[in-house]
């Protein structure tokens, strides 16, 4: 199944027949996730919003971080609810994670444009959508659906050491 769409309102794949099948929870594909062992020829420098490999593994390091910093703030990783996972920010990575089977499944996948495509999501649902509480603001089901996700973005994303 390919997904199709923005996923910003819908989030909808077509089908080997080309039919159209509506996603209720797309969060749910989180735990779906496997990790993707791919090797990409990035430059290391310049570490610059320029430089594709900088793009990808600085996506990378913040989803480790959010990992450690959810841990070091309390953040429970039991009771995930990925149906909280439905800001539009969240959805685009989503979106961009449930190509990943298709992209396996493809003679040609892609995958230096996509990790680019997917870590750019990413940081915008990092910067903009946090997973971690700010100030004082309590822990909620969003934080630990919000680190579930960079957990899932972390399987996909190409680390320091692979690049």
């Amino acid at each position: 199944m390919k997904p199709v769409g923005t996923w910003e309102d819908e989030a909808a794949y077509l089908d080997e027949r080309g039919e159209r099948i509506v996603v209720a929870v797309p969060g749910e594909l989180v735990g779906e996730v496997e990790p993707l062992d791919v090797t990409v020829d990035w430059p290391d420098f310049p570490r610059t919003w320029d430089n594709p490999g900088f793009v990808v593994r600085y996506a990378h390091v913040r989803a480790v971080a959010v990992q450690r910093w959810a841990r070091e703030l309390g953040v429970p990783l039991d009771g995930f609810r990925p149906e909280l996972l439905d800001h539009r920010l969240d959805r685009a990575v989503l979106r961009l994670l449930a190509e990943v089977p298709s992209r396996r499944a493809s003679r040609n996948p892609g995958w230096g444009p996509f990790l680019v495509r997917l870590a750019e999501a990413y940081h915008d649902a990092f910067e903009h959508a946090p997973a971690l509480p700010m100030g004082d603001e309590p822990v909620t089901p969003l934080h630990t659906a919000r680190v579930h996700l960079a957990a899932a973005v972390q399987k996909i994303v190409v680390g320091p050491n692979r690049l």
